[in-house]
């Protein structure tokens, strides 16, 4: 029973944290405006321009979609556009892992969905209906593809950070212990589950988890859970949870153009910013006062 209690706290401090770490970043000081350009929520400017070059812009409404602003931040948190369109060759090791990644959350889903489904009544595959058979051949095809695009990605990353000496000089220790951890964590997955091609062992592992029974778990399926769970909690707390400051980099750093009018909420914030923002602590003497001016030269010096 430790091991399924330890799986759960592992999932939901997961989402705690991840949850945590969002608030905070919604109580963080204002941003420094960047102005890039272009800005996908403006409407008419795709072209590279801004709702700032019209003339008397301010006397002009400033038209804004969110659909397309979220479309475009899609295309980086799904397919990483930039590096694509800037790193084609490492795009493709990096995409690999990531891909990865979202098929394994994927077949955790289905795993859930397959448990619902037992505990419903029947099993996936005697269900007979649409739904149970294609919840059936999904979830190990799903399976099979997040945990071997994951571990191919990680691994390789490794390796072209080691041998590449651009990316070595800026690749610290952390980074290097992140991606071998993704890389156990899979490889491990892939032994535990590899003698069963339909995974009917993580679906009963699953519903033991989810209905509170204990697992009839061998020493190899013990590590694998017990590395995943620490993952679960480690990432969240590492630079890997880029994840949840993704949304706040986008939409309320790069893109945040609305403009600082009289009355405007930008100028709102701006003022409230000024009165709740930390006092400024730095030693260096221009900072802490203690400068002292030079003495004037004598006659005699001089």
């Amino acid at each position: 029973m430790f091991l399924v209690f330890y799986a759960i706290l592992a999932m939901v401090l997961f989402l705690g944290i991840s949850a945590y770490k969002a608030y905070v970043y919604t109580k963080m000081p204002m941003h420094g405006r960047l102005d890039l350009y272009p800005v996908p929520k403006e409407k008419g400017h795709a072209y590279g321009g801004s709702y700032y070059e019209q003339q008397e812009w301010w006397s002009k409404p400033h038209e804004t979609s969110l659909a397309s602003e979220i479309i475009d931040m899609l295309k980086e948190i799904l397919f990483i556009k930039k590096l694509f369109q800037n790193q084609r060759s490492l795009w493709w090791l990096s995409y690999s892992l990531h891909l990865g990644i979202y098929l394994i959350i994927a077949w955790t889903v289905l795993l859930v969905a397959g448990a619902a489904t037992e505990f419903a009544g029947g099993t996936v595959a005697a269900s007979g209906s649409v739904w149970g058979m294609l919840l059936y051949y999904l979830t190990p095809l799903v399976g099979w593809a997040g945990f071997a695009l994951a571990a191919f990605g990680a691994l390789t990353l490794v390796f072209r950070r080691l041998m590449d000496s651009t990316l070595k000089k800026y690749t610290t220790p952390q980074e290097y212990f992140n991606l071998l951890l993704l890389f156990t964590v899979t490889a491990t997955g892939i032994v535990v589950w590899g003698g069963d091609l339909s995974m009917s062992t993580a679906r009963q592992a699953m519903a033991n988890v989810l209905s509170l029974q204990p697992l009839n778990a061998s020493s190899l399926m013990i590590v694998h859970i017990v590395l995943a769970g620490f993952m679960l909690v480690y990432i969240p707390m590492s630079k890997m949870s880029h994840y949840v400051g993704k949304f706040f980099s986008f939409h309320m750093v790069n893109w945040e153009n609305d403009p600082n009018l009289p009355g405007s909420k930008i100028e709102e914030k701006i003022k409230a910013n000024a009165q709740n923002s930390p006092k400024t602590k730095w030693g260096a003497p221009h900072i802490s006062g203690q400068v002292t001016a030079p003495a004037e030269k004598t006659s005699a010096q001089g």
